[in-house]
C-alpha cells in the first residue's frame, strides 16, 4: 500500500521548542524537510500544548496567572448547549490567535516548496489523563466526559488538517500522545481495551494523513496496530526495545505507515556525550536488525523520516543545544540520503 506521507528520510519534528521569542523559532521549524509550526509555552502559557488542546472545551477553568488548567463539572454542563451549538461550525475548532502566537503567522507563508509540511494538536488520551477536576480526578474516567473529548478533540485535528491541506496537499498531523505509555501500567486505571476503542473513534473522525507522536516507551505492538499513517517516537532512548517488534514494523510498513525515528537527541548531557557518526551508526544498527526480520530495506528508507529525539524545554544554553541537534539532524539526512541515493527523491 501506498505510503500518503513523504518519507525517504526526510526531517521533521515535533512542535515544541524551548524559545522565548517567536522569529528565532518559527526560522528554526521552517529548516527542516517538512515544516511546522512551533509552541512555545516560554512565551505565554496558552502556548502549552494541553492550554491549547483545551480552547472551547465546556468546563475547563484556565488560570494564565497561576499556570493552571483544570476542569469543573458544573461548569460543564453549563457550557455544553453552547459548544453543540456550534459543532457544524469547522473554523470555531481551529487555533484562535490568541492560544499560539505563530500557528496563523505560518498559514500566511508560502510553503509550496516543501515536500510535505505538518500540524500537531495534544491527544485525547494524554489531555484526559492530565486534566483533573474539582475532586482531583483525571477526566478521562468521567464516562460523560470522555467520549465528548474524543470527539472535540477529533473536531479540532480535522479543523487544522483541512486548513494545513488548503497550504500544501501533503499536509498532515501528528497527535502528541504522550500520555500512552501509561495505559499499561497498573497506577493507570485506563485500559488498553478502552483505550483502542476510544483511538480508533477518534481516528475514525479524522482525514488521512494523521499519526501519533510520543516520547515515551508504550506498547508498542498496540501503537502500530492503530489506523494510523505515521507513528513518530524517540528511537535513541527506546532504539533497543524497538528492536523486539521487527514483525509488527514490517506490518505496519505494508500497509503504507511511515516512521518518524527520533535519533537526535535535544537535551544537553546527550549532545555533550554524543556524536553525529554515533547516532548515525546507531540509527543504521537498528535498521539492520528489522531487515534481518524481513523488512523490506527499500519500503523502510522510502517510509522513514528523521526527526529530534523528544521536545527539550530546559537546558543551561537555552535553545543552543537544540539548534545543535536540528544541525546534526539534517547533516544525518543529508548523508543518509546521498549513501542511499535519495537525494533525488
Amino acid at each position: 500500500m501506498a505510503s500518503l506521507i513523504p518519507g525517504n528520510l526526510h526531517t521533521t519534528a515535533m512542535g515544541i521548542l524551548p524559545h522565548e521569542e517567536v522569529e528565532p523559532a518559527l526560522k528554526l521549524a521552517l529548516s527542516v524537510d517538512i515544516p511546522f509550526w512551533p509552541q512555545l509555552p516560554h512565551v505565554s502559557y496558552y502556548e502549552d500544548m494541553y492550554v491549547q488542546a483545551g480552547e472551547h472545551f465546556p468546563g475547563i477553568v484556565l488560570l494564565p496567572e497561576k499556570n493552571s488548567l483544570r476542569f469543573d463539572t458544573n461548569k460543564f454542563y453549563e457550557e455544553l448547549n453552547g459548544l453543540l451549538e456550534r459543532w457544524d461550525d469547522l473554523d470555531y475548532f481551529d487555533i484562535s490567535p490568541e492560544y499560539s502566537v505563530v500557528y496563523h503567522t505560518f498559514l500566511d507563508l508560502d510553503l509550496s516548496g516543501y515536500v510535505a509540511i505538518r500540524g500537531q494538536m495534544e491527544g485525547p488520551v494524554s489531555f484526559g489523563l492530565k486534566v483533573l477536576d474539582e475532586n482531583d480526578r483525571p477526566i478521562i474516567f468521567n464516562d460523560e466526559v470522555r467520549p465528548l473529548l474524543m470527539d472535540f478533540l477529533a473536531r479540532r485535528v480535522q479543523a487544522q488538517l483541512i486548513k494545513l491541506k488548503q497550504k500544501h496537499p501533503k499536509a498532515f498531523m501528528f497527535v502528541d500522545e504522550p500520555g500512552l505509555q501509561f495505559v499499561f501500567s497498573s497506577v493507570s486505571g485506563y485500559t488498553d481495551i478502552t483505550a483502542k476503542e476510544d483511538l480508533d473513534r477518534f481516528f475514525f473522525q479524522i482525514d488521512r494523513p494523521r499519526g501519533i507522536h510520543l516520547c515515551g516507551n508504550p506498547d508498542w505492538e498496540f501503537l502500530l496496530n492503530r489506523d494510523i499513517d505515521i507513528l513518530s517516537m524517540d528511537t535513541f532512548t527506546n532504539g533497543e526495545i524497538l528492536k523486539a517488534y521487527g514483525k509488527n514494523i514490517k506490518h505496519f510498513l505494508e500497509r503504507g505507515g511511515v516512521i518518524g525515528w527520533g535519533i537526535v537527541p535535544t537535551w544537553y548531557e546527550a549532545v555533550s556525550d554524543a556524536n553525529l557518526e554515533q547516532l548515525t551508526e546507531y540509527q543504521e544498527g537498528l535498521w539492520d536488525v528489522l531487515i534481518g526480520e524481513g523488512v523490506d530495506r527499500d519500503m523502510l528508507l522510502a517510509q522513514s523520516l528523521l526527526t529530534p529525539a523528544r521536545c527539550c524545554l530546559i537546558n543551561p544554553d537555552r535553545y543552543k543545544t537544540v539548534t545543535l541537534a536540528y544541525a546534526w539532524l539534517k547533516e544525518m539526512s543529508h548523508r543518509l540520503r546521498e549513501k542511499y541515493r535519495l537525494l533525488s527523491l
